[in-house]
């Protein structure tokens, strides 16, 4: 199957922002390689480290928000 990375990113990303806006950190437990890239486009902070949570940049945490809106909030 060929899989769509940027859409991986997109829901990764979004489920980074529903655990910072309901938990109040954003844990890293999602695949490596998303993060890597998320990280290499400037939406997160280096995810390598021992703390188990990850910061977003200030565009990543506006952009979180919106692509968990679109994938996930109801009409």
């Amino acid at each position: 199957m060929d899989i769509d990375n940027d859409k991986i990113d997109e829901a990764v990303l979004a489920l980074l922002w529903l655990n910072l806006a309901t938990a109040g950190s954003a844990w890293k437990g999602f695949d490596w390689s998303a993060m890597e890239r998320l990280h290499k486009r400037g939406l997160i902070c280096n995810p390598v480290g021992k703390t188990k949570s990850v910061r977003f940049t200030g565009q990543g945490e506006m952009e979180g928000e919106r692509l968990f809106r679109q994938l996930f909030g109801r009409s």
